[in-house]
């Protein structure tokens, strides 16, 4: 037999096709490149833009979200004392996916295996909420042999898309966010980005599901120490709160438990001038209103005085 028949044909005894197939290989996330992180440039940013003078950390560098301007605290909409939330800017209302790998026949994910996002912040499409994607995999597939979405997509896998919603911003690597609700681990979490980690937290005060196609959000009252129609007005010059005190009188309208609970807050502002008057919902709502619905900011709520 003619040597390149017989060389054609030992390929495809052995790779099933006229193409040889490499074989796939695990990538370990502990010695993996990490991805760099800026949450607070042009392309990321609208409450908490960087600017020279306002001492916002630079690009990926590690941000200590528990001190200012990251946590605030408001008060409850129904007692009246206070609960604390970060606050991870302004986020959209349709999330972004996260592809979450199972084994043919299994009801669990791949053990040891990252989750895979697809954008980071900055990126067009990015979102700190994030829509669950189920990925079949093969019974054989070997755990972070994938690590790129763009990989998942062109796989031919079986894809389904869930209702589960994940709040997991993206964060600088040595970040940290301390607080949380229910005890749940306040440690950085790691998923795939392009064969780099990507590090995140995740806040989980509240089960989170798509409302149709979107992030649900809920509101919350705010008022600034200028209102926002004023010269330096709005979120640049500050929440008003009590003399010598992080206490503002922010009211969010749901607590974690309450069935229309999010952490995507729409933003209402109401007239500093009634500030005063301003101690749980019913106040809020009876304040003057200045702006509506201005924004949608992610907020999860970490502390709730019993």
């Amino acid at each position: 037999m003619n040597p390149r028949i017989t060389f054609l044909f030992t390929l495809l005894l052995f790779t099933g096709s006229g193409v040889a197939q490499a074989k796939p290989h695990a990538i370990d996330p502990n010695k993996a490149p990490i991805a760099s992180v800026d949450r607070f440039s042009a392309k990321a940013a609208h409450l908490q833009l960087r600017t020279t003078d306002n001492g916002i950390p630079g690009p990926n560098v590690p941000v200590d979200f528990d001190k200012g301007p990251f946590i605030t605290t408001g008060l409850s909409p129904t007692t009246g004392k206070p609960v604390r939330y970060y606050n991870f800017d302004v986020q959209g209302v349709t999330p972004a996916p996260v592809y979450v790998l199972y084994r043919k026949g299994e009801d669990k994910p791949v053990e040891s295996q990252l989750d895979i996002v697809d954008s980071l912040p900055g990126d067009k499409g990015y979102n700190d909420f994030r829509q669950v994607y189920k990925v079949v995999v093969p019974a054989n597939y070997l755990a972070n042999s994938i690590t790129d979405s763009i990989e998942i997509r062109k796989s031919g896998y079986k894809i389904e898309k869930t209702n589960t919603l994940r709040n997991m911003p993206i964060v600088p690597d040595k970040s940290t966010a301390r607080e949380r609700l229910n005890g749940e681990s306040a440690e950085l979490q790691r998923a795939w980005f392009k064969g780099k980690v990507a590090k995140f937290f995740l806040f989980s005060e509240a089960a989170l599901s798509v409302a149709g196609s979107d992030v649900p959000v809920s509101p919350i009252y705010v008022t600034f120490n200028v209102n926002p129609d004023q010269p330096k007005g709005g979120p640049g010059s500050g929440f008003r709160a009590e003399p010598n005190s992080v206490q503002t009188h922010n009211v969010p309208a749901t607590l974690p438990g309450d069935a229309a609970y999010s952490p995507l807050w729409s933003v209402d502002v109401y007239d500093n001038a009634d500030w005063a008057k301003v101690s749980n919902l019913d106040t809020a709502q009876n304040a003057k209103l200045l702006g509506p619905g201005v924004a949608n900011v992610n907020c999860p709520i970490v502390f709730v005085t019993p």
